[in-house]
């Protein structure tokens, strides 16, 4: 990982990025496991090619073929748009803008601040509600497990952490510290079987249900 702000950059997966989610794949893919296709209801796809090809590695062909028509390529689940800051880390970010005279009070925040010609945190959360509604839509009759109505995301790592804020109905400035490996999969759910009560859920039982 560079540490470099990529969004709009259309760079694809390493070898090491193609390595790690096929690792992934063995471990939470596949019947009774935590990403089962055949319960699989919808999945929302970033453009990026370094998205696409995750999906590729995610799911073999007959996972595919499970999954034919439910799959959606949508610009609401890609990266945050760096604007200005496209390329850049994080300390020559912050040593520019205070260069000029920007930041006196405190270092710059993307969660508070956005990027410069690029996105607003207002409208992150815009592009990402809309996806949620969509999610609850779909969820919301099935809260007793009814029928298999799993949604999957396939995205990049600051937008990820800002579908979880908005997902708990946190505003992006919100701090919520999380960290989000290459290749690793997040869950979010419900508590109580109630679609008006979304939740991190922070532990996954990995062991397959067969």
């Amino acid at each position: 990982m560079s540490g470099r702000y990529t969004g709009r950059t259309d760079i694809p997966l390493t070898a090491n990025g193609e390595a790690q989610v096929a690792n992934s794949a063995s471990v939470v893919v596949g019947p009774g496991k935590v990403i089962d296709p055949t319960k699989i209801a919808h999945l929302f796809i970033s453009p990026r090619t370094r998205a696409q090809r995750t999906y590729e590695i995610l799911f073999d062909d007959a996972a595919q073929q499970q999954l034919r028509g439910k799959g959606e390529t949508t610009e609401d689940i890609r990266e945050w748009e760096y604007g200005a800051y496209e390329g850049l880390l994080t300390a020559q970010i912050r040593s520019a803008r205070k260069e000029r005279g920007l930041d006196q009070e405190r270092p710059w925040n993307i969660w508070t601040d956005g990027c410069e010609d690029g996105e607003l945190p207002i409208e992150v959360s815009t592009r990402l509600d809309r996806i949620i509604a969509q999610i609850k839509e779909m969820q919301g009759p099935y809260m007793h497990g009814e029928k298999g109505v799993d949604v999957i995301l396939i995205a990049h790592g600051h937008i990820l952490r800002a579908f979880a804020k908005r997902w708990i109905g946190f505003p992006l400035a919100q701090a919520l510290p999380m960290m989000l490996e290459p290749g690793a999969v997040g869950v979010l759910s419900y508590e109580h079987h109630k679609v008006d009560e979304p939740a991190l859920l922070l532990g996954v039982n990995l062991a397959s249900d067969e």
